[in-house]
């Protein structure tokens, strides 16, 4: 069950302790299996950072939205708890960042030097464990069109239902943009919530395979993401199904997970057991 919103406003500069669940290939019973792997780590929320990735407006899969509208109470609640115990908060919604020109938190981030990543580790790529080909699961309509090469995109901006605090917030859906505001502020450690699982959240500049190819800290709020993933596709399962084989992909290749319950406890806690 979701926990109640955080009440109080927590302390700040008391490490989060967070319990990261990980997949790890093990024996049991003579058996090759994945394990689950959770290991905890304290993060101070000074040196933290939260990505917004791509929460849209608008979308062109009907069930893409549906999915979407709701998750966005408990992504905002989340996002509220950790700006207001220190983190930053970084709105990333890629292809609308010129609407966002001239406004303050986009301003902040472009005011910093560049700072150049470091080469790229090199880093095992495995195949996805379900088709993105044809990914939308609802039947499209007149309000959903397909996107066609050379139309423009639905999504306009990101979605209104997620607060932007100009005074603290930054907008960029650039990686290098990024990597230099988290340089600049100290920021040692990444959650990442949004869309979609098996696509951005995974593949854009700011995203986990690129945050973990530069040495960066990041895991995935698994709860608040969602794949774009069509039944009608392998490994042909549910859409739910489908997710979680995305999520536990993640955790076996890339980065490991945390729930939102999870870090809204430690954000009540202050840091404490």
């Amino acid at each position: 069950m979701p926990s109640a919103p955080v009440s109080a406003t927590p302390a700040r500069n008391q490490a989060l302790s967070l319990p990261l669940r990980r997949q790890r290939l093990g024996e049991r019973e003579g058996y090759r299996v994945w394990l689950p792997d959770e290991q905890r780590v304290e993060w101070q929320p000074g040196t933290l950072a939260l990505i917004v990735c791509d929460v849209w407006l608008r979308h062109e899969c009907r069930g893409a939205e549906e999915r979407m509208a709701r998750l966005l109470p408990r992504m905002d609640e989340l996002i509220a708890a950790l700006r207001d115990a220190g983190a930053l908060i970084a709105h990333a919604p890629s292809g609308t960042i010129p609407v966002y020109e001239g406004q303050p938190a986009r301003e902040r981030v472009l005011a910093v030097p560049a700072v150049e990543p470091p080469p790229d580790l090199a880093h095992d790529d495995p195949p996805l464990p379900v088709d993105s080909a044809d990914a939308c699961d609802t039947v499209p309509d007149h309000d959903h069109p397909k996107h066609e090469k050379g139309m423009p995109y639905p999504h306009t901006r990101q979605h209104d239902a997620i607060a932007i605090d100009q005074e603290r917030d930054v907008i960029s859906a650039d990686g290098r943009e990024l990597y230099s505001y988290f340089r600049h502020r100290g920021i040692a450690h990444v959650l990442e919530l949004g869309v979609h699982t098996n696509m951005c959240i995974l593949n854009r500049t700011f995203s986990i395979k690129q945050m973990v190819r530069w040495g960066v800290e990041i895991a995935l709020v698994r709860d608040l993401t969602d794949a774009m993933y069509n039944p009608a596709r392998p490994p042909y399962v549910s859409h739910e199904e489908g997710t979680r084989l995305v999520v536990e992909y993640i955790e076996k290749f890339w980065c490991p997970t945390v729930t939102s319950d999870q870090v809204l406890a430690a954000v009540r806690r202050g840091g404490g057991a």
